[in-house]
């Protein structure tokens, strides 16, 4: 570290160990201090009670907070940037999906607005968040999970850095091949070598809880009336089934939308740990490079989001309606989601390109933002319907429960393209960052 001396004095460090993980863990809780402010104070401006505000806010910035020490910790277990954001976002994605199923499995009200979560919402921070219940019970206690999860992991990563080398991690990296494959030589094969372990890892995910939400449909007819009214507000139909499976393939598009910003951010990492430096050299394009992960990215969104359709499809036996029915019912569930991922993956690609050194922070904070504000959770915060459309999500038709509309699924692909060409044209004119 940077060291100062003085006559007659031993020199002594002014920067150790441990100045890397203070100083990020100071700024991701600053960011989401603010955030919580924002939020609280753009609600009362627009009429909503002061209390129920900024319980609104604390609660989406208390998910940052929790997030903020695990992300703490996989920064130690891992060798590179990209690594340790892989593993933070797949721990996102569980939280994600823990938090949906503990709502889908809860018991909602009698007025069909307000829903007791299930067991796993309490396995996630992003559950916690909701659990505080803004403009309800205003619940600050909740807050105190997202506290300890935040505290000990950062603890944790702190007695963690005592045991790795510098510039390493817990976990080293493997030695690579002497001589490239064929299918490495060219920018999308390069990257889908490099992504192919995260989108098994996310397969293997929405596989397991697609099997688990396709199961659960054949019990529907236990569901009271209140249950029914519930989803018949959240699927947009009286008719539970389709209601319920509008509802969940909903869910698992916004997972998908996590994974295209893990996989996207990996453009920025592949600059600061000096990857992509030695690509260009060569006679890969900046173009090439860009369309390579584009590509893998729409192509793994595309794969992920009918691995769960497919494996509802398998497990959904005992649900009304014949496989006939439930396999292009379904399937057109999944692809109607992928327009609202395009536009999730758009704005990371620009956020990457104009403002490279919060690409990381601005793109999830947007996804977070998009998440709440979507039609899954908006709801719980009783937020007018024209915030809630400014998240992609709220425009996604709602099949197999209402028809697949052309005109939002235009409109958001166009977006989504917009946003990716912004992002990849300023990408081609700014300089590459280079490692320190």
């Amino acid at each position: 570290g940077a060291r100062s001396s003085t006559s007659g004095e031993s020199s002594r460090p002014l920067v150790g160990r441990y100045a890397a993980l203070a100083a990020a863990v100071a700024l991701s809780l600053g960011a989401n201090l603010v955030l919580a402010l924002l939020v609280g104070a753009a609600m009362v401006v627009n009429g909503q009670p002061a209390s129920g505000s900024f319980a609104a806010g604390a609660a989406v910035a208390s998910v940052g907070v929790a997030f903020t020490g695990i992300a703490a910790v996989t920064a130690q277990l891992a060798s590179t940037s990209r690594g340790a954001t892989g593993l933070a976002g797949a721990a996102l994605g569980l939280g994600f999906l823990l938090s949906g199923a503990g709502n889908m499995l809860g018991s909602p009200d009698r007025d069909g607005l307000r829903v007791t979560s299930a067991w796993p919402s309490w396995l996630s921070p992003i559950g916690w968040g909701q659990q505080v219940r803004p403009f309800d019970t205003n619940r600050w206690s909740v807050l105190g999970l997202s506290l300890l999860l935040a505290t000990t992991p950062v603890a944790t990563a702190g007695a963690l850095i005592r045991r790795r080398d510098v510039g390493g991690g817990l976990w080293p990296q493997r030695r690579g091949r002497a001589v490239a494959k064929p299918g490495l030589r060219v920018p999308a094969g390069l990257v889908w070598r490099l992504e192919r372990g995260a989108l098994l890892g996310w397969a293997v995910a929405l596989l397991g809880f697609g099997l688990v939400f396709g199961a659960l449909s054949g019990q529907l007819d236990d569901l009271g009336d209140r249950g029914r009214d519930w989803y018949a507000t959240v699927g947009g139909s009286t008719q539970i089934v389709d209601a319920y499976r509008a509802s969940i393939v909903e869910m698992a598009g916004m997972a998908v939308a996590a994974y295209a910003v893990q996989m996207l951010l990996r453009l920025r990492s592949s600059e600061l740990d000096g990857v992509l430096e030695p690509v260009l050299v060569t006679r890969v394009t900046r173009a090439g490079w860009l369309l390579g992960h584009v590509a893998n990215v729409v192509l793994g969104s595309l794969l992920l989001m009918l691995v769960f359709a497919w494996a509802m499809v398998g497990t959904s036996g005992s649900a009304p309606g014949s496989l006939a029915d439930r396999l292009p019912d379904l399937t057109a569930a999944a692809l109607v989601q992928l327009p609202a991922v395009l536009v999730m993956g758009g704005a990371v690609l620009a956020a990457v390109g104009l403002l490279p050194r919060w690409a990381s922070a601005i793109s999830w904070a947007l996804f977070l933002a998009w998440l709440l504000l979507g039609p899954l959770f908006a709801p719980t915060f009783d937020l007018p319907a024209w915030v809630q459309d400014l998240s992609p999500f709220t425009h996604v038709p709602k099949v197999p429960a209402g028809d697949a509309t052309v005109a939002p699924l235009v409109a958001l692909t166009l977006l989504g393209i917009a946003l990716g060409a912004l992002g990849i044209a300023a990408l081609r004119r700014r300089d590459v960052a280079l490692p320190a």
